[in-house]
């Protein structure tokens, strides 16, 4: 449900709307959400909601609004089986030649072979910042809450609150951070079995189709950006000041704690299989984030 909120210090009070952000936190589809494409592939039962993939078409969905700072989270149960050549994918993107982009993208396996999911993060439209990942649990047989946290500081992918990737603010080295362009949230489900298996070694098999991957406790947390805005203005508009402050600016949320770095390196350690600061056949030079980034493992 979206709401007008403020925060100020001492005796404060909201008493003009320009100081106000709106602030989206919900756990139903359709009060965050609505069909993008194939409408048809969508299935409702109660508070689940399954999108379908066959030979015909996969589905996706999109945000009714975009954000800047904050926190989206969904819960999932990926397809269950020989879910080969399929990748169903959760992410915030903005528009345009030029946008940002924080990718989650579960590929499809072959009965038996581990769940991966990889991330990647786009800024100013340039990606190739693969990492992937095997999954430390069976993500088809339960639900897990998969997590998209932005501040001015760092991006952070998350795995029931465990992180598996964080994108530092290194402008003060020059490079790029993505923070003055507001983001739609959106997930989908697909056929890429041109390389989502294996390099696309492993084709889809249309007889084990439809392909099912559900979801349910959809949560924005978010600073809600009217699309009047400019980028400039939402960012000072969902940025903390002296009159106001915002969760998300909290100095506890500039990097990770002791113990969420601990957890990182242990996923990176443990369950990482790809990373392309480590991929010199692709990078004879090794990306300058990748020099500066504290997690990296060498």
């Amino acid at each position: 449900m979206s709401s007008k909120m403020c925060v100020f210090y001492g005796l404060f009070v909201c008493l003009m709307l320009v100081f106000c952000v709106s602030m989206s936190t919900s756990s139903r589809f359709d009060e965050l959400f609505q069909p993008s494409w194939a409408f048809d592939h969508f299935v409702h039962e109660g508070d689940l909601l399954k999108l379908k993939l066959d030979n015909s078409s996969g589905a996706g969905f999109g945000s009714k609004n975009k954000y800047m700072f904050g926190k989206v989270s969904i819960q999932l149960k990926l397809v269950e089986g020989d879910s080969a050549g399929t990748v169903t994918a959760f992410y915030m993107s903005s528009e345009g030649t030029k946008h940002n982009e924080f990718d989650f993208e579960f590929l499809g396996n072959s009965t038996g072979e581990p769940y991966s999911v990889q991330t990647n993060v786009y800024v100013n439209g340039v990606g190739n910042r693969e990492q992937r990942l095997n999954l430390w649990f069976d993500p088809t047989k339960d639900f897990h809450s998969y997590s998209i946290f932005w501040n001015q500081r760092q991006v952070v992918f998350l795995v029931d609150e465990t992180p598996i990737r964080v994108h530092t603010n290194m402008e003060h080295r020059g490079i790029p951070y993505p923070k003055d362009q507001a983001m739609g949230v959106y997930s989908s489900i697909w056929n890429a079995d041109d390389w989502a298996t294996q390099g696309g070694r492993v084709k889809t098999d249309w007889s084990h189709a439809p392909f099912l991957v559900t979801y349910k406790s959809f949560e924005i947390n978010a600073c809600e950006c009217p699309v009047s805005v400019a980028g400039m203005d939402n960012r000072k508009r969902c940025s903390s000041s002296e009159d106001k402050k915002y969760w998300w600016d909290e100095p506890k949320l500039s990097e990770l704690n002791l113990h969420q770095s601990h957890q990182l390196m242990w996923v990176r350690a443990k369950h990482m299989v790809y990373d392309y600061c480590n991929d010199a056949s692709r990078f004879p030079v090794t990306p300058l984030e990748c020099l500066h980034h504290r997690h990296r493992l060498f």
